[in-house]
């Protein structure tokens, strides 16, 4: 399917910009051209309204690590759920997805506790991935005094897709209940080819240089590639929580997403699918933008609400 039309106008803006690509900049500028395409330039009165939002401290593995509490207006008590953001490991912050969380806190009647995981390549690999853990044990700690109840979940976009996925595992490993996985154009397997990593290599907005810019970022040991914490798609998936996996048909990270899907429904694991079609990597920051993106993200938590509170899965 031909990209959406109104993506394409966004896409086509981008590209007139005259901002050198992200995989020829350094880590610092990277970030802050992201800061200002995702946070400076949102409209606040566009973002959702919340009922209250706290920052906080949480335990990360080496150190406390900055966190943002979404509380909604519904009646509690309610589940609550860890969000872990995108950015492939190197950019990426609790402001560049506010949005995001307080639409999954709206829309889905949860509390969203966002952790500010280490990046690389100050922190290589495998910093977020204990930060996410150690943060997550806390927040399974805490449901009484967070969401209320006794229903966690994860939830995360692309590089915090892929952590929120490594966490379900540990927690299955742990014994630690969840009641869903959200996972939104993950990647599942860093060391994977896949069609979709050369059909939609280029021009939309996610590229293939850019993916492998931040894997050098992230990954200091290419032997690590088949490790399970950086690649949960060669990891045990018997046993996890009820997920819903979105993906992209434009984003080179779709047949990552898709491969995941299948592998869970093939482990026994109940899965909600939806691939988009005429979408790109990033759409759930995209709304705005684009009525078929904010139609994704609607139908995209309107699944993980279902999962969420109880409703069966296929």
């Amino acid at each position: 399917m031909p990209i959406d039309p109104q993506l394409d106008v966004l896409l086509q803006l981008m590209a007139g910009s005259g901002s050198p690509p992200m995989y020829e900049q350094t880590p610092e500028d990277a970030r802050r051209g992201f800061r200002v395409l995702t946070v400076d330039l949102r409209d606040p009165a566009s973002v959702p309204a919340v009922d209250a939002v706290e920052d906080i401290t949480v335990p990360g593995a080496a150190g406390s690590l900055a966190a943002r509490v979404y509380r909604p207006a519904a009646a509690g008590p309610l589940p609550t759920v860890a969000f872990f953001h995108g950015g492939g490991f190197v950019i990426g912050d609790l402001d560049t997805h506010d949005l995001t969380c307080r639409t999954i806190a709206t829309l889905c009647d949860a509390v969203v506790v966002s952790v500010d995981y280490r990046l690389a390549p100050e922190h290589p690999f495998p910093a977020a991935v204990d930060d996410a853990l150690a943060a997550a044990r806390w927040v399974s700690d805490s449901l009484a005094d967070l969401g209320g109840d006794d229903r966690m979940a994860v939830a995360g976009d692309s590089a915090g897709g892929n952590l929120s996925a490594v966490v379900a595992q540990a927690f299955r490993d742990e014994d630690r209940p969840l009641a869903a996985q959200l996972l939104v154009y993950p990647v599942t397997d860093m060391g994977g080819s896949y069609p979709s990593h050369t059909e939609n290599a280029e021009g939309y907005f996610l590229d293939r240089p850019t993916m492998d810019w931040f894997g050098a970022q992230y990954v200091g040991d290419p032997s690590a590639l088949g490790d399970p914490r950086l690649s949960p798609l060669h990891g045990r998936l018997d046993g996890l929580a009820p997920a819903v996996v979105v993906t992209a048909e434009l984003d080179p990270l779709r047949d990552d997403g898709d491969a995941y899907a299948r592998a869970l429904s093939e482990a026994g694991v109940a899965v909600e699918h939806r691939v988009f079609p005429g979408l790109i990597h990033g759409f759930v920051d995209m709304g705005r933008h684009s009525t078929a993106a904010q139609a994704a993200v609607e139908e995209t938590c309107a699944l993980f609400r279902k999962v969420l509170h109880g409703g069966a899965v296929r």
